[in-house]
């Protein structure tokens, strides 16, 4: 692991400020699975983040949830009043800035919508995409919180 030199990986430093450091590894962090094998920590200490596009408003849906959970669509679409649908990589690289793989829980092209399950309340630390598929940072739930202005709730099964 080294510190930041991929321009997207950099943006997200930029956003998260000089109190964290954005890690690449060699080895892909694409996945959750991926991701806690490069670090070393477990897999529902990852806290991925999943765009999803509602309708009819077209509003992108940032939700951040444990890898080791899987995303409760209909639970989502309730809190956000729209029907969800995974969206495609031209959505989420036009929302957020990043490819899917890479996406951070900030720093992103525009306001989203953001929801964090309140599992990952349940861990001291965790780790978070940083703008690339191999680029990770750390930071603590109530500081995922206080970064994103998102809104914790029970959003994975």
């Amino acid at each position: 692991m080294k510190p930041a030199t991929a321009v997207s990986a950099l943006r997200v430093q930029a956003a998260l400020g000089p109190d964290y450091q954005v890690l690449e590894f060699d080895a892909g962090t694409r996945t959750a699975a991926d991701a806690a094998a490069a670090i070393g920590c477990m897999v529902a200490e990852i806290a991925k983040s999943l765009i999803f596009r509602a309708e009819p408003s077209g509003r992108a849906v940032l939700v951040i949830a444990s890898g080791a959970k899987r995303v409760d669509e209909r639970k989502v679409g309730e809190l956000v009043g729209e029907t969800i649908v995974r969206a495609d990589a031209d959505f989420v690289r036009s929302r957020t800035g990043f490819a899917i793989g890479g996406v951070p829980p900030l720093g992103h092209a525009e306001p989203l919508v953001t929801l964090i399950d309140e599992t990952l309340r349940t861990f001291e630390t965790i780790w978070a995409a940083a703008g690339t598929p191999n680029a990770v940072f750390r930071l603590t739930p109530a500081d995922l919180v206080r970064l994103t202005g998102g809104r914790e709730a029970a959003v994975a099964r």
